[in-house]
């Protein structure tokens, strides 16, 4: 009998599993149904090419599209060094007392805070007090800083993930600790780090809040010349076109075109980051 309700709760077990990935697919494909269907209408050469005109009623995306990737770019470029040499210092350097605790739970803290609060610190520190006005630089310095916590928690778990045989061996083979660090601990957790790197890009890029107050404009045909120029980006020409649009009948389908367009850069860096862990794991020799 045991045996039987042993069998029993495991296939109950196994069915339920299945329904709930069956729904969570079902899920998934009835999204991209709807946001492709009702923006691939839109898409076309001319629509990722060109700049809009009549106030966001025609033309195409192309400054939002430029400026997006100028956001990402240099807040990636920002958070990463920071990111990657904190990381470093918290699992090798720092020692395990209450100000490391409360640098963990600071961290940690950050990582779950609402995205429209670094929006409201971002205009508070770079546009006002610094006097960066709404910017480019202004909103990268905030996706930064929103994002600085996602790669300080991979990294360092990416780093403690690394086997103790293979920095034990490096140590008892007279290497440094910095030796052991650049050619031992970094070349073996980069895989994942690099992954976590790439899959923050993607959130970078669809972030509306932090960049709501920044750097965002709703609508310029011009395209940045410097870091101090505000820029249109796709999350937030989105959201303008639903909220503020003044001719929905022509507006709303440019904002179905642009989800297309954001969530194909999303899909396109998710699948960068999976090929490079595959790839880098492949190539692993132990």
């Amino acid at each position: 009998m045991k045996i039987n309700k042993r069998k029993i709760n495991q296939i109950i077990g196994i069915n339920l599993l299945r329904f709930f990935l069956l729904c969570t697919l079902l899920f998934i494909i009835i999204f991209l149904y709807i946001i492709f269907s009702k923006g691939g209408k839109v898409i076309s050469w001319e629509f990722l090419t060109q700049s809009p005109r009549k106030f966001m009623t025609e033309g195409g995306i192309f400054p939002a599209i430029v400026g997006t990737f100028w956001l990402t770019i240099l807040s990636i470029a920002i958070a990463f060094p920071f990111g990657i040499f904190t990381a470093i210092y918290m699992t090798n350097y720092a020692k395990s007392n209450l100000f490391l605790k409360i640098v963990r739970i600071s961290v940690n803290t950050l990582a779950g805070t609402p995205s429209i609060i670094y929006g409201l610190f971002g205009l508070t520190v770079f546009v006002r007090f610094f006097g960066m006005d709404v910017s480019m630089l202004a909103g990268s310095l905030t996706l930064a800083i929103l994002v600085l916590p996602v790669i300080i928690n991979n990294t360092e778990e990416a780093i403690r993930n690394v086997p103790a045989d293979f920095i034990k061996a490096s140590l008892a083979l007279g290497a440094t600790q910095k030796q052991t660090i650049l050619r031992v601990i970094i070349p073996t957790a980069l895989p994942a780090i690099l992954t976590g790197t790439i899959i923050s890009i993607g959130r970078v890029a669809g972030e509306t809040a932090p960049i709501l107050f920044t750097a965002a404009t709703f609508y310029t045909r011009k395209l940045p010349q410097s870091v101090m120029d505000e820029v249109m980006a796709l999350p937030y020409q989105i959201y303008a076109l639903l909220t503020e649009g003044a001719h929905p009948e022509k507006q709303i389908p440019i904002a179905y075109g642009t989800a297309v367009v954001l969530l194909s850069f999303v899909l396109i860096v998710s699948g960068i980051a999976i090929l490079i862990r595959y790839k880098m794991r492949r190539n692993r020799k132990w």
